[in-house]
This record gives structure tokens, C-alpha cells and sequence, in this order.
């Protein structure tokens, strides 16, 4: 890894689950793997650290909070072919948030990973 790589953390319930996930099914590489706590998978200059409960980044916050899964920020991966990987995807039983909508800029639509992180697909418009 160098500065061009970017890095984003996810809070994950099951990091084998969400390690498997990534690479199964999303074009993701193993780098690292410390299941239960961490792994990261690597897809071109894009880093993502998988932190279960276990994860030093899984520890209570001083109020008590503690950070979990979910929410609406995420990781967003150019396709291709949107209309063949919702297909593909859909076969192997990934979950959707949404279907595919268009807009000026191009198709998207938002899939959960195992522990209900989303992912956006997005298929730029002229591709």
C-alpha cells in the first residue's frame, strides 16, 4: 500500500462472514485476516478494514456507545454492466436496499453486505 490507497473502516457482526462476502462476491483480494476481530481486502487502490465487536475499533465509546454496522455511508464501486452484476448478485442471494435508478450521471442501486454495511454499484452513463 502507498498514498493513493484509500482506506475505509466497517463495522461488521462476523468478519470471516464479511471477508468471505467482499472477495466472493464483489472482486475484493484477502490482505490480512485476524478473524474474529479483523481482516482487510483489498480491490485496486481501495483498502477495506473489516472490524468485528472483538476489533480494538469495536470498543465502547466513554459514554458507553458502542459502534456497530449499518447506516447510509458507503463504499461505492464502479460496474460495467449493472443489469448483469444485480443479476449475478441477486442469484447468490446478496440483499438490496433499493432497485436500480437512473439519473444524469448514470445507474445505481445499494446492496447490504453481511452485517448490513451498504455498497453502492454504479454504472456511469455512456458505459
Amino acid at each position: 500500500m502507498n498514498d493513493s490507497t484509500v482506506h475505509v473502516r466497517y463495522l461488521v457482526d462476523d468478519v470471516q462472514a464479511a471477508a468471505d462476502f467482499y472477495t466472493a462476491h464483489l472482486g475484493f483480494t484477502r490482505n490480512t485476516a485476524f478473524p474474529p476481530a479483523f481482516a482487510d481486502v483489498v480491490r485496486g487502490n481501495l483498502r477495506l478494514l473489516l472490524s468485528g465487536p472483538q476489533s480494538s475499533a469495536g470498543r465502547p465509546m466513554p459514554d458507553g456507545t458502542r459502534p456497530g454496522p449499518g447506516g447510509w455511508n458507503r463504499i461505492h464501486l464502479l460496474v460495467d454492466d449493472i443489469d448483469g452484476e444485480v443479476k449475478r448478485l441477486r442469484a447468490a442471494g446478496v440483499a438490496f436496499r433499493s432497485e436500480v435508478i437512473s439519473g444524469p450521471g448514470g445507474r445505481q442501486i445499494v446492496l447490504d453486505d453481511p452485517a448490513g454495511n451498504p455498497v453502492e454499484l454504479f454504472q456511469p452513463a455512456g458505459t
